[in-house]
């Protein structure tokens, strides 16, 4: 696959509480007078805005970013609110420019940044596809073509010949993003703007990417959905505090995210993020094999414990004791819940101050890929439920293919959230007794 964008040690850099009144002029001016290696002979006008006393901060929100898009590529961009992720999709998008490195695009690109990118309010919608396609490169036949599909995607039939200033956020968006998508362009790079969506529309439009996808060409998304990023990208970006902090597989990058978003995990004597009257806490978690070692890498098909070490605050018995644990896909996806109470299987009361709870998963029946794993202990006195300790997101356990099957073949995560056993036959015809009975209604 051909290469389509290069990013090299690209940053940029705000001027906080600067007011920048320069006219175009003096722009060009300035920029001439570099060329010719001269001083500038006008310097920025700068005022300090009144109440701001660190009017000449400055603030980084890209620092040494570089990374290759190649043809195809689905790359998913992630990382916390502030990040550089918007930054960074405005400079791919030509909107803004780099205060330092390069970026090098090969392609038709069509951006969708937030409501309304390049959409002129006072034009009609009809007037803002044909705007739009121009822009993109497009010839007006073209555009007519894709026409129809365009407006049936978005759904404003009725309102496609009214000026958009008069359009809902949720028409807005959908124009736009139908634009987008139905245009052809070679790099559609999209940012968290299916919010504004309703449900059935967000799922409209992940079905639009992934078809776009499997054509062929290449996409940036920016999403803080881990389930849409997981399903429709096959890379992924984690950017921190402006800086590229991970580069690699969608599923390894949304691993990086939470656990950067959870902090550490294994010691939880120092989380906040738990519940419980602290009677009882668990201060760890690890996972063991089934020769008593420590692993952070189970395999599927083997025998993995996972054990909760507690400490005791009590000072006394606690009755009907229930501990349990269950796990979710780093997109929070269900998979599996056990408990004690579940499989008959009581605890003594009577517990010591410090100990472990030992739950072993038999031939664990799980695919590869990271799975977040909480816990709740729970107690019942007089009848009632009283919750001692919980936490999601408590750890996590990355798993790998194992021999599940005995075949060597396990199912990928987008395919299959649990393995579970099953017998196949082949017959030339079900006998009669293995016909089901009509159900008949009584009179």
């Amino acid at each position: 696959m051909s290469l389509v964008i290069r990013v090299e040690n690209v940053s940029k850099r705000y001027r906080l509480g600067v007011i920048n009144r320069r006219m175009l002029y003096q722009d060009l001016q300035s920029r001439w007078a570099r060329w010719r290696g001269l001083e500038d002979p006008n310097a920025p006008i700068q005022e300090k805005r009144p109440g701001n006393p660190d009017s000449h901060d400055e603030f980084w929100a890209l620092r040494d970013v570089s990374f290759e898009v190649r043809e195809g590529d689905v790359v998913g961009i992630i990382g916390r609110n502030g990040s550089g992720k918007s930054t960074l999709l405005k400079i791919l998008s030509r909107i803004t420019a780099p205060t330092e490195g390069s970026v090098s695009i090969k392609g038709r690109l069509a951006c969708l940044l937030e409501v309304g990118t390049g959409f002129h309010h006072e034009l009609t919608g009809r007037e803002n596809i044909y705007l739009n396609g121009a822009i993109l490169g497009m010839t007006r036949a073209e555009i007519t073509r894709k026409f129809d599909e365009i407006v049936d995607f978005a759904g404003v039939e009725k309102f496609i010949d009214t000026p958009v200033k008069r359009y809902s956020s949720g028409m807005t968006v959908r124009l736009a993003f139908a634009v987008a998508a139905n245009l052809e362009p070679e790099i559609l790079v999209i940012d968290e703007v299916l919010a504004v969506g309703d449900a059935a529309f967000q799922k409209k439009c992940l079905a639009k990417m992934s078809a776009v996808a499997r054509e062929g060409r290449t996409i940036l998304f920016v999403s803080h959905q881990a389930a849409a990023v997981e399903n429709l990208c096959t890379r992924g970006v984690v950017l921190s505090n402006g800086r590229l902090n991970f580069d690699g597989s969608q599923t390894d990058a949304i691993s990086h995210y939470v656990n950067q978003m959870s902090g550490s995990v294994g010691c939880l004597r120092d989380r906040r993020d738990r519940t419980g009257n602290g009677l009882l806490r668990i201060v760890k978690i690890d996972f063991r094999d089934s020769q008593g070692r420590v692993t952070k890498v189970a395999r599927s098909g083997e025998d993995i414990d996972v054990c909760l070490h507690f400490e005791n605050h009590a000072g006394g018995p606690l009755s009907g004791l229930i501990v349990g644990v269950y796990a979710k896909t780093l997109s929070d996806v269900p998979v599996f819940i056990h408990d004690n109470n579940i499989c008959g299987q009581p605890f003594d009361p009577v517990l010591p101050e410090k100990g472990v709870f030992r739950c072993r998963l038999q031939r664990l029946p799980l695919p590869s890929s990271p799975f977040k794993i909480s816990y709740y202990v729970t107690s019942f006195h007089a009848g009632a439920a009283v919750s001692l300790d919980a936490m999601q997101g408590a750890a996590e356990l990355h798993v790998e293919g194992g021999d599940f099957y005995g075949t060597g073949r396990v199912p990928k995560i987008a395919d299959a959230t649990c393995l579970v056993n099953a017998q196949w036959s082949q017959q030339d015809a079900l006998g009669t007794e293995d016909r089901e009975e009509p159900h008949v209604l009584p009179t």
